[in-house]
């Protein structure tokens, strides 16, 4: 506190600096030394524009809620294929919960807010229609290495307005290709797999924070299972209810972590940790892989698996779709078909995936 307020009388801001010079400046105050200076950052193309206001991941953060992207993650699932009921969860209201999770974090451990929303925000951007049924899908059609993080990638770089890409920093294109984690560890320890930035890092684990949370709700919602099913361990370690168990989550992160041996190292507490594996597996077990909604995907594969096989070998078609989705067109001589077949696949929504297949593979009357 003292040093803060010696900053504050030895240094007044300039009255002629910018807004977004003098938040810059204020961030410096204010951030842990492990937080991640806006300053600092730097665009995958320079750019010409400056601006006053905003900094760089206040940037990154608009261009990516006002992409097209972003908005079709309404109607993309998140457990419950196109689920009717209005309380559901998709992969929309997913997103705005792990970057609702991340700021609190972040704020809390005096990281750059910013940053850890804009990664948030982004992280699903390219997943495909389907959850994970649709993403296992193209996995066995496309390619093994599909992953929807690293299209999340290519949503940003090379497919959003209309190919040009959004050109976002650095930190948040790093943190985008890293968060995910599968049934892996929640927290990694291998180099190269884990973020960058410690706010990256953060919003790995907001992701499962989110999830693990609010897709017991939904199931428990659908029925899919009952509260007597959840294992002991996880309602006396982690609480009985959605808000119990994600504010015990996000206490116990924010608590044990901290400096070691000249690192900043996430930690959940063994009791907490332990909790949500058991969790997870019980989810992946009784909800993720359900005959309820594993059946569900596999109809959902043969959707996706039937209409990558029919732009393959049609690239009007192809060309046509992608105009339609705003997105780049297919240019041979910068991608195979197959790679612009899955950027289209993967761009669609559950419910633009099904009517385009009722349309193409099912008889229409004629009078």
């Amino acid at each position: 506190m003292e040093a803060k307020k010696k900053y504050t009388e030895e240094k007044p801001l300039d009255k002629n600096l910018c807004i977004r010079k003098k938040f810059q400046i204020r961030e410096k105050s204010f951030l842990s030394e492990y937080g991640t200076l806006s300053a600092n950052a730097k665009r995958r193309n320079k750019e010409k524009n400056t601006y006053n206001i905003r900094t760089p991941f206040q940037i990154d953060r608009d261009r990516i809620v006002y992409s097209n992207s972003f908005r079709r993650l309404k109607y993309k699932t998140q457990v419950f294929l196109s689920p009717l009921g209005d309380h559901y969860r998709t992969r929309l209201t997913h997103t705005l919960e792990v970057a609702q999770i991340s700021r609190t974090i972040a704020r809390a451990m005096r990281l750059n807010e910013d940053l850890a929303e804009a990664i948030a925000l982004a992280h699903d951007l390219g997943h495909t229609p389907f959850g994970h049924g649709g993403e296992t899908a193209l996995i066995e059609i496309h390619s093994p290495h599909f992953s929807h993080a690293y299209q999340s990638l290519r949503v940003v770089d090379s497919l959003e307005n209309s190919g040009k890409g959004l050109n976002l920093t650095w930190e948040v294109r790093d943190g985008i290709l890293k968060h995910s984690k599968g049934f892996g560890n929640i927290i990694p320890a291998t180099p190269g797999e884990t973020a960058i930035t410690l706010e990256g890092r953060i919003v790995r684990v907001a992701d499962i924070i989110a999830y693990l949370n609010h897709d017991l709700d939904d199931a428990l919602r659908g029925k899919v299972i009952s509260s007597t099913d959840v294992p002991d361990i996880c309602i006396k370690k982690l609480g009985k209810t959605h808000s119990q168990r994600a504010s015990i989550m996000i206490e116990q992160l924010v608590y044990n972590s901290g400096p070691k041996n000249g690192k900043f190292i996430l930690d959940m507490g063994k009791d907490t940790f332990h909790a949500m594996i058991i969790l997870r597996k019980f989810l992946y077990d009784k909800v993720y892989r359900s005959p309820g909604v594993h059946n569900e995907f596999v109809k959902a594969k043969k959707v996706i698996i039937g209409l990558y096989n029919h732009f393959l070998n049609d690239p009007d078609a192809l060309q046509r779709e992608l105009e339609k989705m705003e997105m780049a067109p297919w240019d041979s001589s910068k991608n195979p078909i197959k790679r612009s077949v899955c950027d289209l696949i993967a761009s669609m929504t559950d419910r633009y995936a099904m009517n385009l297949y009722s349309k193409i593979f099912l008889p229409n009357p004629l009078i």
